[in-house]
């Protein structure tokens, strides 16, 4: 079976590529609705901008319901987007099934959620990673070579001896074991690009970073590209190379991930990195640490607050957070490091100073 460890390339080099990436979905129109000119969408994804690297893992943090896991269902191509532009190797995709939908996923595959979801219960491990070297053309000219595929297949991802596990179904595994044939499942496409979603948030916290080990061996042996979608922003700072948060469907800081979860500037991503499980942080006789407060819901995405996303909960929000959307802007303590906050605007701080004054 041929690998990319056979045909190296650069490391750093952009592969996968979302520009401006939108995505509505609509909504059933109730009866007192029919009259409204304008159709109610879900925001669920705007504005996302996110290259994937070959040889780097970027981690994309956010609450349930932030739209992570729409991305990457958009980057698979299995959502239609709204807007925006999807850029493998330079060159602009849009694909719907088919030929070309075929040649997309041999070098773009995604890693679900939940194993045992992803893997059809009456079937062995041998017809899972037997159907994807067949689909994608890595199955060998005989018999032979399609074992010899396979066993290296489960090496991969250190499920040996291999015949122990190959005519294994799904519910005979543990979880940690289900979600190595998922992986070893996509790594028979021989692809480029891994989108994880949440890979081991199922798992059981004794084998999670066992997986996510194997995951970081991978992309390091492979040279793969990695998109790791989360909640837990602390696995994200040991995993990923990069970290982008998101919130109501918007990317709100990014940078490399030891500035942004050691030193985040977005008032949502240090609400994040509080409530991450913390051994020395002392808590109250309900768990909480002095001094926090809760700051409310995530808003409604079929009519999202204008302006920032964050401001109705943010402690920090000035008039101008209502009214105008931040862009991404510079923070000053790492190159790279930005956050979608007027807080770093001085010019809209001032301002911001001013109109309070008065």
């Amino acid at each position: 079976m041929t690998t990319t460890e056979s045909a190296p390339a650069p490391v750093d080099e952009v592969v996968l590529e979302a520009v401006g990436l939108t995505k509505h979905f609509p909504v059933r129109r109730r009866l007192r609705d029919l009259l409204s000119r304008t159709p109610a969408v879900v925001h669920a994804v705007d504005d996302v901008s996110i290259a994937l690297r070959r040889g780097r893992v970027t981690a994309l943090v956010g609450e349930s319901g932030s739209g992570k896991s729409t991305v990457a269902r958009l980057l698979a191509q299995l959502y239609p987007r709204t807007g925006g532009d999807i850029r493998l190797h330079g060159a602009s995709t849009r694909v719907r099934g088919g030929r070309r939908f075929r040649a997309y996923v041999r070098r773009v595959q995604l890693i679900l959620q939940d194993p045992f979801a992803s893997l059809n219960p009456v079937h062995t491990v041998r017809y899972h990673l037997t159907r994807s070297l067949r689909i994608h053309g890595n199955a060998g000219s005989g018999p032979e070579e399609l074992e010899r595929a396979l066993a290296d297949l489960l090496t991969r991802v250190s499920l040996t001896p291999p015949e122990r596990y190959l005519d294994a179904f799904p519910h005979e595994l543990s979880g940690g074991q289900r979600q190595r044939v998922a992986i070893a499942r996509a790594l028979g496409a021989d692809p480029e690009v891994l989108l994880a979603d949440e890979p081991v948030s199922m798992l059981d916290v004794s084998i999670r970073l066992g997986v996510l080990n194997l995951l970081q061996d991978l992309k390091d042996r492979l040279n793969l590209a990695v998109l790791y979608i989360t909640h837990d922003i602390a696995s994200a700072r040991y995993f990923a190379d990069e970290t982008i948060v998101m919130y109501a469907g918007r990317m709100v800081e990014g940078g490399d991930s030891e500035t942004v979860t050691q030193r985040p500037a977005h008032p949502y991503t240090r609400l994040l990195t509080d409530s991450a499980p913390d051994p020395e942080r002392i808590t109250g006789a309900g768990g909480v640490a002095p001094g926090r407060r809760d700051h409310g819901e995530p808003p409604s995405l079929i009519r999202p607050p204008a302006g920032c996303r964050f401001h109705p909960r943010c402690p920090h929000a000035m008039p101008r957070c209502a009214a105008e959307l931040p862009p991404p802007i510079p923070v000053d303590d790492s190159p790279g490091h930005w956050a979608a906050c007027w807080l770093f605007d001085p010019a809209g701080v001032a301002a911001g100073a001013e109109e309070v004054a008065r």
